[in-house]
């Protein structure tokens, strides 16, 4: 892009301030900016302190779940479908780990966050443990791609080098960094995170597969013969990765996606919902669901809504292909955004300040024809950490692990 084109984009987006900065610096300043400019989606950008532009829903009908009763009877079958495929070299793992530890008090990867009380045990550790479960059980390694991004990448693959990538071998873990988005304050105007740089952050977990074809690392899925991949996020330690029952059940149903669902613990859980939109699999979220959808009830008295996600799905990679470049709700999320001012000063805002755009992997479920909610016990598999204390806290998944017979 050359300088005029620079500034021509800028003027018409309405962004005189970012002219103003860039005219300050050196040249190599000058290359910085201008490459993450080109990169903007400008029509995200434009959607911000629009909430009318939030997509309107579908009909919404409750789906059920293949449920524990049903599993437990046909687990020898599952698990020896499962097993099957993870020795053909059919499954992978994607590690969702592109967040930082900010709201548990770390500035690190969340994954390195330690979670021991008398020894060191990292929440990456933890996932690399349940993953090896399965591993020794099948017998072969099952490859693992782990989303970072640009804010902890160096870091994340230090530490896993540093721990020896705690056993599990490394020929068989690739990292990639996640696509940025830039940050906004509520008239739409570009913050900057230093004199060269904008303000930028990742733009959600929802665009990890796009990430993984922009970054190559989709080749070596192709070239690995990798058929369905296990999507998985950090903060969840007691989840069961590349789960050979799961596959297997998602092989048996014959659909295109499975997710992991867990009964809500009561109408009004925090926790998005696997549901039918339009005839098509879908998750609505807690803040969007009516007083009538939170107590719809069946004929048995269950809730008619009553199988919440838990962020651990799986994909087929021929369908995911094929999904790749379809267009995917951007959510406008109000955060507290660090900048610097027009003076250089570095701003740390108490209250939320401006927009950030981000995609959620929960919007792909839309996407595919079809999807196995498959219930989990939450006692065994779901310990998520979002919180350092209260509710899906660091206390509550160590109480978890402990119930698990995980020595901390």
């Amino acid at each position: 892009m050359s300088e005029k084109e620079l500034i021509d984009r800028l003027e018409e987006h309405g962004q005189e301030h970012i002219i103003e900065a860039y005219k300050k610096l050196d040249a190599a300043g000058k290359e910085k900016l201008a490459a993450q400019v080109e990169k903007i989606d400008w029509s995200i950008v434009a959607m911000a302190g629009h909430g009318d532009l939030a997509q309107e829903r579908g009909k919404l009908e409750p789906l059920s779940a293949l449920e524990v009763s049903e599993i437990e009877k046909n687990r020898a079958k599952y698990e020896t479908l499962g097993l099957d495929a993870i020795r053909a070299g059919k499954v992978g793992a994607v590690l969702l780990a592109g967040g930082q530890g900010t709201r548990l008090g770390s500035d690190g990867p969340k994954g390195k966050y330690n979670i021991g009380l008398t020894k060191e045990v990292f929440i990456f550790e933890r996932l690399i443990r349940n993953l090896s479960d399965v591993t020794d059980k099948a017998g072969c390694y099952v490859p693992l791609y782990v989303m970072t991004s640009d804010k902890n990448n160096d870091e994340t693959i230090a530490f896993f080098e540093e721990k020896n990538y705690f056993g599990y071998p490394k020929d068989y873990v690739l990292f990639f960094k996640q696509e940025m988005a830039p940050s906004v304050d509520f008239n739409g105007k570009l913050y900057m995170e230093a004199p060269d740089s904008l303000s930028l952050s990742p733009n959600g977990n929802g665009g990890w597969f796009y990430s993984m074809a922009v970054t190559g690392v989709l080749k070596d899925i192709k070239a690995r013969g990798v058929e369905w991949l296990n999507i998985f996020a950090v903060d969840n330690v007691l989840q069961r990765i590349a789960d050979p029952v799961f596959v297997g059940a998602t092989l048996d149903s014959g659909c295109v996606s499975g997710a992991k669902v867990v009964r809500k613990a009561e109408p009004m859980e925090k926790i998005g919902v696997l549901c039918l939109e339009d005839g098509r699999p879908s998750i609505v979220e807690y803040y969007e669901m009516t007083e009538e959808i939170i107590n719809s009830r069946n004929a048995d008295g269950e809730l008619s809504y009553n199988f919440g996600v838990i962020l651990n799905y799986l994909f087929r990679v021929d369908k995911l292909e094929e999904i790749m470049s379809a267009k995917m709700p951007v959510h406008v999320v109000e955060k507290k955004i660090p900048y610097i001012n027009e003076k250089g000063e570095v701003i740390k805002p108490e209250t939320p300040n401006g927009y950030k755009f981000e995609l959620l992997v929960l919007d792909m479920i839309h996407l595919f024809e079809n999807c196995l909610s498959y219930e989990v016990v939450r006692d065994y598999e779901f310990a998520p950490i979002k919180n350092k204390t209260g509710v899906d806290s660091v206390d509550s998944a160590r109480a978890l692990l402990q119930k698990n017979g995980v020595a901390l």
